[in-house]
């Protein structure tokens, strides 16, 4: 609920009231449950990091290196896709200024994305799918900066484009200069 609500009135409109008024239940009882207020975001951290870890998960394993590279990429962006909040979020001060958990917890998500790009180009370096002097971290971070361009793109713009075939041109793009 909180992150339908961040992507409807922006994360800084999101309060516990609003929280227990769409969930048909009291104030008091969402405080039963969460303390204080960054409690509620680090639930909602937890929850965005757990989502996430399912759609990377969904990505064949056996797939050669560069395609599941590429998937990895694609099933990140389908995500930020159906979880309209998570980009509003991205941008609130909520995030930046006022939640250290949420903020942590949205950074370690970001790590672990991170490292499961790493861990493919890694190995595609070292079975010859790509270039055996790319960096794997450097090369994962490329992907990320990518991912994340197209999805800021994609939200300033009022969602006026395929998020997705944008992601899948420009993946591409950045993918030939991967491959051997």
């Amino acid at each position: 609920m909180t992150l339908r609500l961040a992507a409807e009135l922006g994360p800084g409109a999101v309060t516990t009231e609003r929280i227990a008024e769409r969930l048909g239940i009291s104030q008091p009882a969402i405080f039963r449950h969460f303390p204080r207020k960054g409690m509620v975001w680090s639930a909602a951290a937890t929850l965005l990091g757990e989502e996430m870890k399912k759609a990377w998960d969904a990505v064949q394993g056996g797939l050669p290196a560069e395609r599941r590279l590429r998937a990895l990429a694609l099933a990140h962006l389908a995500y930020v896709e159906s979880t309209p909040g998570l980009l509003a979020i991205l941008f609130s001060r909520e995030l930046h200024t006022e939640n250290e958990a949420l903020r942590t917890g949205l950074a370690v998500n970001q790590r672990r994305f991170q490292a499961r790009l790493a861990s493919i180009v890694l190995e595609g370096s070292k079975n010859g799918r790509f270039r055996e002097n790319l960096d794997p971290s450097d090369t994962a971070f490329l992907v990320i900066a990518v991912v994340q361009s197209v999805a800021m793109r994609w939200s300033l713009s009022a969602k006026r484009f395929s998020l997705i075939a944008e992601g899948e041109r420009l993946i591409d793009a950045l993918m030939r200069g991967f491959l051997r």
